[in-house]
């Protein structure tokens, strides 16, 4: 699926706008998730007892960065919707930047690790490529990428928002093309069986 550069736009527009008219109930109906698989996940091929450079990438009102900077790590958002920016610098204290995902402008080789929960699907796949690139800058050397996206094998408009669903061997294959490894992967939620997990996460690492 090919988009010219102002449907592209569009399509970051609208999803963004719709999150920032909906901000305080997404809030409300996240805020209280048990990720704690995730994190889980993502922190376990990283070094131990030791402050962590992590960005987490679609950091919305700030609940996973308020997470790993109770752990004692130094966590930085990013954003494409001005309400969670500014509700997720309110709640966490840490540095948010606001960011379109289709033009992101980040350090190099500044990070640890990226966490990226629920945030990448939205990317058209013409552009993943270009997105996990910059992420995969961003990474110091061996550094740990973690991706949960709803799965599928579609892309498109669901009422607001866009989305792209993929399937292991879909995602293994953008993740291989952009200088990842994978090194785990599991569906969630857990311990359902699996027509009943529509969570596919990733957790990657920079060669």
């Amino acid at each position: 699926m090919q988009w010219a550069a102002n449907e592209l736009a569009e399509i970051a527009t609208v999803t963004l706008s719709h999150y920032h008219q909906h901000a305080a109930e997404f809030w409300q109906g996240t805020k209280d998730h048990d990720v704690s698989q995730n994190y889980a996940a993502f922190l376990a091929p990283l070094p131990k007892n030791q402050p962590l450079d992590i960005l987490d990438l679609g950091c919305g009102p700030g609940r996973d960065v308020h997470y790993f900077k109770a752990l004692g790590h130094r966590p930085v958002g990013l954003d494409g919707c001005p309400a969670f920016c500014a509700m997720a610098r309110e709640y966490t204290g840490c540095q948010i930047l606001q960011q379109n995902f289709l033009d992101l402008d980040l350090p190099h080789a500044a990070f640890d690790g990226v966490f990226a929960n629920a945030s990448l699907f939205h990317v058209p796949s013409q552009q993943l490529p270009d997105v996990l690139a910059r992420i995969h800058t961003s990474l110091k050397p061996g550094g740990v990428l973690f991706l949960s996206n709803p799965r599928g094998d579609s892309e498109g408009w669901s009422g607001r928002r866009y989305g792209l669903y993929m399937q292991l061997e879909t995602s293994q294959q953008f993740l291989a093309d952009a200088g990842f490894t994978v090194l785990d992967h599991y569906y969630r939620p857990p311990g359902k069986p699996r027509h009943e997990q529509p969570w596919l996460a990733i957790v990657a690492a920079k060669h």
